[in-house]
């Protein structure tokens, strides 16, 4: 693909650091016939399936194509074969996918939700594949995107979507703050079918506050990161303001630096956090996964979990926000034995329980959003692949985010 900006260097260890986060999702994949090309959640429950993390993963294939990681040929042939496993072999709900699968067979992963945050994922990898592919792969990804029914996900008490649905309870819960939603308005208001109303964007409601000397973030639940990195990932929105004035590139700046400086402030005097260990964020902990592993600001400034919990991806996946304190936590990590593993740096350490704790496994969302982000600080690929799609350029237009 043609290069339209420098490449920025980075470090070794962030150059090996992306080169192995693409390698689990090149290597932890079905290659059977009935589920090829899904991507499992994490390495060690082997046999079950996160859309999400297949998201992240054709979006990662423009970027092991474009690094000589693969051949271009043999990425595009896996992109193409998954594709069609997510048309063929899945059960869907008005286009909407269940979070999770079985890796043996494609079908749903016991009595997964049917999600909408996790479709969107997948949605906006599969337009990232077709849009570098081109070909087959760009008009199954465009088909797939086309069969969402995006109105039927929201609520029209608030005009907000739901967060979740299943058989039982039907549709439940709201995305009534700011989250890792923000795709999904981008994808919903633009969607060649099903599409909802602009206004749903406007309509959610939002909180802020500071920390120190941060500036206002307009911030989430917990205060986790991933929260202001997953659109940024897919999504080029540096430079640009909504029709409220709001920079959210520059929002999610503001996070980051605040997580950066509650670690380094540590009010709870962690052995773990320092100026070179922070991005708290969703990750496995001593006690198992945790989404709600976040700094301040937060709701009421106490929702968020710290119990000493860092993850690598937390800071790698905030590269392009701020490269040297990023540079600088990589260097960290790389000295630290116990992190270290195949796919890079394991998803997760606390040196504030006894023993020192640290994570046995990798997982796809964590390992997906620090290989796209470290791709966009140096090349900007994705957001280039994005800011190309017609349908994201209309987004774009619709929400009036210029």
């Amino acid at each position: 693909m043609e290069q339209t900006m420098e490449e920025k260097k980075i470090s070794r260890v962030l150059e090996e650091e992306e080169r192995k986060c693409f390698d689990f999702f090149w290597n932890e994949v079905s290659e059977s016939k009935e589920s090829y090309g899904l991507i499992r959640d994490n390495d060690v429950k082997r046999d079950m399936c996160s859309i999400a993390s297949v998201g992240f993963g054709l979006a990662g294939l423009a970027v092991g194509a474009e690094r000589g990681y693969v051949t271009r040929e043999d990425a595009g042939e896996r992109a193409l074969g998954t594709l069609k496993t997510m048309k063929e072999k899945t059960e869907r709900v008005h286009g909407f996918y269940y979070h999770f699968l079985n890796m043996e067979d494609a079908s749903r992963y016991g009595k997964s939700e049917v999600s909408v945050i996790d479709t969107a994922l997948f949605i906006m990898g599969a337009l990232v594949a077709g849009e570098y592919f081109g070909g087959e792969c760009q008009k199954l990804s465009q088909e797939l995107y086309a069969e969402v029914d995006w109105e039927w996900y929201r609520d029209p008490r608030g005009n907000r979507f739901y967060m979740g649905y299943n058989e039982k309870q039907g549709h439940f819960g709201q995305w009534d703050h700011y989250a890792e939603q923000f795709i999904m308005y981008f994808l919903g208001v633009a969607a060649p079918e099903h599409p909802v109303d602009p206004s749903i964007f406007y309509d959610c409601p939002l909180f802020c506050d500071v920390y120190k000397d941060s500036g206002l973030i307009y911030h989430s639940y917990c205060g986790a990161l991933f929260v202001f990195q997953f659109s940024h990932a897919f999504l080029n929105l540096k430079g640009k303001k909504d029709r409220r004035g709001i920079d959210w590139y520059e929002n999610s700046l503001r996070a980051t630096r605040a997580a950066r400086q509650y670690c380094i402030d540590n009010p709870g005097q962690k052995k773990t956090y320092g100026p070179n260990a922070w991005g708290m964020t969703a990750c496995m902990t001593p006690h198992g996964y945790s989404g709600g592993q976040g700094a301040l600001p937060c709701f009421g400034n106490n929702k968020n979990e710290a119990d000493g919990t860092i993850p690598p991806c937390g800071a790698i996946g905030s590269m392009p926000f701020c490269p040297e304190e990023v540079t600088a936590a990589a260097e960290h990590y790389a000295t630290i034995p116990q992190l270290q593993g195949k796919y890079g740096f394991l998803d997760a350490y606390n040196l504030d329980v006894e023993p020192a704790w640290f994570s046995d496994r990798y997982i796809g969302i964590d390992k997906g959003v620090s290989l796209l982000m470290l791709e966009n600080y140096r090349s900007g690929l994705i957001w280039r692949l994005t800011d190309q799609n017609p349908f994201i350029r209309k987004a774009f237009e619709l929400l009036e985010i210029q």
